[in-house]
Parts: C-alpha cells; sequence; structure tokens
C-alpha cells in the first residue's frame, strides 16, 4: 500500500487529496494543529490525523519515519519552511509543494496582489516571470508572493523530485478563505438583489481543490522536478459564478450590474480583476492530468458545506470570523438597501425573489 504524508491536510487542497488518495488504496496521514478538523468521512476511510507544527524541526521527520511514496506540503510559505521540508523531500519517492500564481509578474512587474492590477497578454504558463524572492511576513499581500518564490527555488534547486504546484483561486469545502461565501450567503440570505461592479466581467481563473488534487495524484505517479499550473478547465466571469450558486441554492435575485463610477460600497466581490487572469494549464495535461470537473461541477460540495456552515454544522465558527474580518466590506448590505431605495426600478417586479 502506497503511503502518503499530507502537511497541513485539514484545509482544502489537503481534504480532496487525501479523499482522492484513500479512494485508490493508499495509506494517507494529515498533518494539523487540531483534530476537530478532520472530516469525519476521511477518519472513516482510513485517513490518520497527526498532531504536528510544521515549524517543528524534529516532529515532522519523526512522523515521516522510515519515509513516503509522496509528501504534500500545503503550508510551505518561506524559504525556511522549504529547508525543513528539503530532508523529508528527499526521503520521499515524489513531493509537492503549494505554491499560487500569485507569483507571476505582468510586463510591468505587477502581480495580482500589486496596489495596480496586472495585465497579462493572455493565458499564464509556467515559463511567465515571475516576483524576485524575497522575505519580510509571507502573509502580507506583497510579502505573500516573494516568500513563495524564494521557497520555490529553495526546492528546484536541490535537485530533488519535486513538483511546484501553482493554483489561482481555489474553492473546495473546508477552504480557510472560502470566496463564495460572497454569494452564498446573499442566497441563503433570499436577498433580491446581487450587485457586481464592473457588471461581473471579472475574470479570476478558479481552481478546485479537486483539481489539484487529481493533479497530485498524477504527480505521484511521475515523480520530477517541474512547476505546473492547476485551474479550472473553465474560467468563468463572476457573473457567471453568481448564477451558477445561487442556481445550486434555488434563489433568483435581480442582478444590478454596476458600470464604472458607481459607487465603490457597492458590488465588490473576490473575483474583480479589471483584466482577465487565466492559467495556462497544457503542461499539466500534457503530464497526463484529466480534471475532476469545470467550476459549477466541483463547486457544488463547497456551496453545500458553507449552507450546512451557516445552519451551524462544519465550519460554522470560521464563518463567523470571516464575517467581520474578510468578507465585512464584500456584505454591505446596508449600502444596497440605501441604493435600492433611493433607485426603486433597479429592482423590478418580474425580479421579486424566489420564496424561501
Amino acid at each position: 500500500m502506497p503511503r502518503a504524508l499530507i502537511i497541513g491536510g485539514t484545509g482544502a487542497i489537503g481534504r480532496a487529496t487525501a479523499r482522492r488518495l484513500l479512494t485508490a488504496g493508499w495509506s494517507v496521514d494529515l498533518t494539523g494543529r487540531d483534530p476537530a478538523h478532520l472530516p469525519a468521512d476521511i477518519a472513516a476511510a482510513g485517513g490518520r490525523f497527526v498532531a504536528a507544527d510544521h515549524h517543528d524541526p524534529d516532529r515532522l521527520p519523526a512522523v515521516l519515519g522510515a519515509g513516503a511514496d509522496l509528501i504534500v506540503d500545503c503550508l510551505c510559505f518561506t524559504a525556511d519552511d522549504a529547508a525543513r521540508l528539503l530532508p523529508l523531500a528527499r526521503a520521499a519517492t515524489s513531493t509537492v509543494m503549494l505554491s499560487s500564481k500569485a507569483v507571476y509578474v505582468d510586463g510591468a512587474g505587477l502581480h495580482s496582489n500589486s496596489p495596480v492590477a496586472p495585465r497579462f497578454d493572455g493565458p499564464i504558463s509556467e515559463t511567465q516571470p515571475t516576483v524576485a524572492p524575497g522575505g519580510g511576513d509571507p502573509m502580507t499581500r506583497e510579502g505573500y508572493g516573494a516568500n513563495k518564490v524564494a521557497a520555490e527555488r529553495v526546492l528546484l534547486d536541490s535537485g530533488a523530485p519535486v513538483t511546484v504546484i501553482r493554483p489561482s483561486k481555489v474553492h473546495g469545502e473546508g477552504a480557510r478563505r472560502p470566496r463564495e461565501w460572497v454569494f452564498v450567503k446573499r442566497a441563503l440570505d433570499r436577498r433580491a438583489a446581487l450587485f457586481l461592479a464592473h457588471r461581473g466581467a471579472g475574470v479570476d481563473h478558479p481552481t478546485a481543490a479537486a483539481n489539484v488534487a487529481t493533479l497530485i495524484e498524477v504527480v505521484a505517479a511521475a515523480p520530477g522536478r517541474r512547476i505546473l499550473n492547476s485551474a479550472d478547465p473553465d474560467a468563468p466571469s463572476a457573473l457567471e459564478i453568481s448564477r451558477t450558486i445561487a442556481g445550486q441554492l434555488d434563489h433568483r435575485w435581480a442582478e444590478v450590474l454596476l458600470d464604472d463610477g458607481a459607487d465603490p460600497a457597492l458590488g465588490r466581490h473576490p473575483w474583480d480583476a479589471p483584466h482577465p487572469i487565466v492559467l495556462d494549464t497544457a503542461a499539466a495535461t500534457a503530464l497526463g492530468h484529466t480534471p475532476a470537473g469545470d467550476y459549477a461541477a466541483t463547486v457544488r460540495e463547497e456551496v453545500e458545506w458553507l449552507a450546512g456552515a451557516a445552519r451551524g454544522g462544519e465550519g460554522a465558527a470560521l464563518l463567523r470570523q470571516l464575517d467581520e474580518a474578510y468578507f465585512g466590506p464584500l456584505l454591505d448590505y446596508a449600502a444596497e438597501d440605501r441604493h435600492l431605495v433611493a433607485h426603486p426600478a433597479a429592482l423590478g417586479p418580474g425580479d421579486a425573489p424566489a420564496p424561501a
């Protein structure tokens, strides 16, 4: 039975990968800090939770033991993290480090976390220039991509069979920042109108955790030193994403598609890219990767998880925290209601929401 070790395995990518490998007959260990975050179905399928801090230089080697056929590191953010991973990678047949599309820069040196949005010439391949490797706080917008590049270089320069996977906007059950909540919550609250900045035209390629998991399975069977993009086979606009989620929750709202110059408090959402950000996944396809599904098919699991969390199920505490810190500005119902009072025609008689 092949063995996999997933470092930081209780998030969206870790969960999806564990489920994929367990179904294929693997033995899977998942590290984390809280066993309560391990879903019951993964434990029932044989997945084993191991309490471990990825900053502990002694704990992970002890967990690895004599080695593994596959290591997946979901928590490698800095060069120091990569240095701690290297001895484990050398004892494994194949290793995957999860990076990010945030490393890519356009012709002007702008990236997805820049104050000014980047403008890429087309789909972004793995040969696209990246930000310079750097240090600082990897959790800040400016520090995130630079630290990821530094971590990538430590691993790739080592010569170990490490595959760097660069996903885009990850979605999936267990996500620490489930961006789809901006539409799920509105549908659950039966909001009569949905406001979308720039007419909902923004495209920022989503990546299903399930599609990362299928790529990891391919990499496990073909160890190597490489970089691979990972994204859904389609790149829906924000408007298309909102319609998918509303449909899955059996809700209908009036779409208020805002033009440039509208109130900046209205219509904000996580996919509001003024210029399309799309990943080229041809390299993964050439390796033999077949996605688990398109956006609509793969997002359903997250939508159902979020709806359950809203009713007090797994993930409820996470949503309460995010509603305040991250999603607060994106869920400004008061601003929306003020606009509807001032512009009642925005909600026509044929646009009333379906009954709850």
